[in-house]
C-alpha cells in the first residue's frame, strides 16, 4: 500500500501536489472552457433577440432540449470515461486507461451519428413535444435543422475535452472551447444582420465554430501524456462502455432530467400563460432566458466540480482518502462563494440582465424579472448537488451519483411543477425551482456526510495497518 502511494506521488502530481494549486491549475481552465461551452446557445440568444425578436429567442428555448440531451449524451461518455482513466491512472494501471480512451472516442462517434439521425428523421413531432407553438416552429425547425449537424462535433469536442483534462491538460481543453467559442461570436452578427439569415445565420455560426473545437480536441489523441494509443485500444470492448455509461451515469441523467423538467416546464408555461394576462409566448420566452442566465453560472459550478474530478479519482484510486476529503471540501467553498455572488446579481439587476437578450412589451420585462428573482431564489445551495453527484463518480460510486442527479429534478422539481400550478396558477411554477431546489439541498447533505465519515474510518484503518506493519518489521 506505501509502495503504491510512494509511486504515485513520484509519477503523477496530482498524488502529491498542494491541493488549492491543483484545483486553480484544473478547475479554472475548466471554469472556463465551461462557459464558453454554454456561451454557443447564448450568444445565439443574445444576438437572435437583437435581430429577429423574443419569438426567435422562444424558438431557441424551444429547440434547447435538444442541445441537452446531447450534451448528456457527451457527458454519459466524457465524464464516464476521464472518471474511469483517472482511476486507472491512480491503480498504476496504463494498459486499462488506453484501452478507456479508444473504446470512449468509438462510442463518441456512433452515438452522434445515431443521435443526429434520429433528430433530423423526428425533428416536428420533438419541437411539438418541447412546447412550440404555430408561431414559433418556422422559427424553431429553421435553427435546429442546422445545428442538429453539429451535435456529433459536440459530443467529441466534450468528451474528448474531458480525458485531456483529466489526463494533465486543462488549459488545452480550454482552448479547444474557447476557439469554437469565438469563432461562433464572430460570425453570429455577420450571418445575422449582414447576409439576414436570421436564425437559420445564428445556427451556421455555431455549427462551424463547433467543427473547429472538434478537429483541435482529435489531434490531442496524439498529444496523450501519461498513455500511448494504439488501434487495438479502439477496438470496441462492450465491457469497457459498460464502465464508462455507469461512472458517466450521474452527469448525463443529470442533463436528461434537465430535458424532461425543461419539456415540462415549457408546456405548463404554455398552458398557465395563455390563461394569464401574459399569453402563452411571453412565459416561454422568458423561461428560455432566464434557463440560459443561470446556465453561466452553472457552468461555473460544473467546471469546478469537472476540474476537481482527476484529482479526486487519481487519489481515490491510489487511497489518498484525506486528500480525496480535502479537495471535496476545497471545492465546496469555491462552489458557494460563486453561487453567493450569482444571488446577489440575480437579485439585484434582474432587468439589466434581461435585457441583454433584446427588448420587448413591458409585461414581457415584468413576468421576466419575476421568473429570475423567484425561480432562482435558492440558487446559492442548489450547486451542491451537482458537485456533489460528480463527486460519487469520481470515486467509482455511481449509483449515489445517479440518486443525487434526479433528486431535484425529478423526485422534487416535476412534481412541484405539477401540483403548485393547480393552487396557485403560473407563480406556481416559479415557486417550484426554491422548493426543489431545497428539498434537493437536504438529501444531498444526508449522503455526502456517511460518505466522508466512511473515507475518513478507511484513513484510520490505513494508518493503523502502516504502524502495525513498521513495528512488525523492527
Amino acid at each position: 500500500m506505501t509502495q503504491t502511494i510512494s509511486q504515485t506521488e513520484q509519477g503523477n502530481p496530482l498524488g502529491y501536489e498542494k491541493l488549492p494549486v491543483l484545483l486553480k491549475s484544473y478547475a479554472i481552465p475548466s471554469i472556463i472552457a465551461m462557459l464558453v461551452s454554454s456561451l454557443y446557445n447564448i450568444v445565439d440568444q443574445i444576438f437572435i433577440g437583437q435581430g429577429v425578436g423574443y419569438l426567435g429567442n422562444a424558438a431557441t428555448n424551444v429547440s434547447y432540449p435538444l442541445t441537452t440531451i446531447c450534451l448528456a449524451i457527451a457527458l454519459l461518455i466524457g465524464i464516464g470515461s476521464a472518471s474511469c482513466f483517472s482511476l486507472e491512472l491512480g491503480a498504476g494501471r496504463e494498459e486499462q486507461a488506453a484501452r478507456t480512451v479508444g473504446n470512449a472516442v468509438s462510442m463518441m462517434v456512433f452515438m452522434g451519428i445515431l443521435y443526429v439521425v434520429a433528430v433530423e428523421w423526428f425533428l416536428t413531432p420533438l419541437l411539438t413535444v418541447f412546447g412550440a407553438t404555430q408561431e414559433i416552429m418556422p422559427y424553431a425547425e429553421s435553427y435546429t435543422r442546422i445545428t442538429a449537424a453539429g451535435m456529433p462535433l459536440l459530443i467529441l469536442t466534450n468528451g474528448l475535452s474531458n480525458l485531456a483534462r483529466a489526463d494533465g491538460s486543462p488549459k488545452y481543453s480550454m482552448i479547444c472551447m474557447v476557439v469554437g467559442a469565438v469563432i461562433n461570436t464572430v460570425l453570429d452578427p455577420v450571418f445575422i444582420f449582414v447576409l439576414h439569415q436570421g436564425v437559420a445565420g445564428a445556427a451556421i455560426a455555431t455549427v462551424v465554430g463547433q467543427l473547429v473545437s472538434c478537429l483541435m480536441a482529435l489531434y490531442y489523441l496524439k498529444k496523450f501524456h501519461h498513455v500511448k494509443l494504439e488501434r487495438r485500444h479502439f477496438i470496441p470492448c462492450f465491457r469497457v462502455y459498460g464502465r464508462i455509461a455507469s461512472l458517466g451515469m450521474n452527469g448525463s441523467l443529470n442533463q436528461l432530467a434537465l430535458t424532461f423538467v425543461q419539456i415540462v416546464l415549457n408546456n405548463s408555461l404554455t398552458y398557465y400563460g395563455a390563461r394569464s394576462v401574459y399569453g402563452s409566448e411571453i412565459p416561454l420566452a422568458s423561461c428560455g432566458i432566464v434557463m440560459k442566465t443561470n446556465a453561466i453560472l452553472l457552468a461555473v459550478i460544473i467546471g469546478i466540480a469537472q476540474g476537481a474530478q482527476p484529482i479526486i479519482g487519481f487519489n481515490y484510486g491510489a487511497k489518498q482518502y484525506e486528500r480525496v476529503r480535502g479537495i471535496y471540501r476545497l471545492a465546496l467553498t469555491w462552489n458557494l462563494t460563486v453561487s453567493g455572488i450569482g444571488f446577489l446579481l440575480f437579485q439585484l439587476f434582474p432587468r439589466q440582465i434581461i435585457s441583454v437578450f433584446g427588448t420587448g412589451e413591458p409585461l414581457y420585462f415584468e413576468f421576466a424579472i419575476r421568473f429570475l428573482r423567484i425561480f432562482l431564489f435558492m440558487v446559492t445551495i442548489n450547486g451542491v448537488q451537482l458537485q456533489s453527484s460528480n463527486f460519487f463518480a469520481a470515486i467509482g460510486k455511481p449509483v449515489k451519483g445517479v440518486i443525487l442527479s434526479l433528486t431535484r429534478q425529478v423526485f422534487f422539481l416535476v412534481p412541484l411543477l405539477l401540483v403548485l400550478p393547480l393552487l396557485f396558477g403560473i407563480d406556481g411554477i416559479m415557486f417550484a425551482g426554491p422548493a426543489a431546489d431545497f428539498a434537493a439541498f437536504l438529501v444531498t447533505m444526508l449522503l455526502i456526510r456517511r460518505e466522508m465519515r466512511h473515507m475518513k474510518e478507511l484513513q484510520t484503518q490505513m494508518e493503523t495497518e502502516r504502524l502495525q506493519a513498521a513495528e512488525t518489521g523492527r
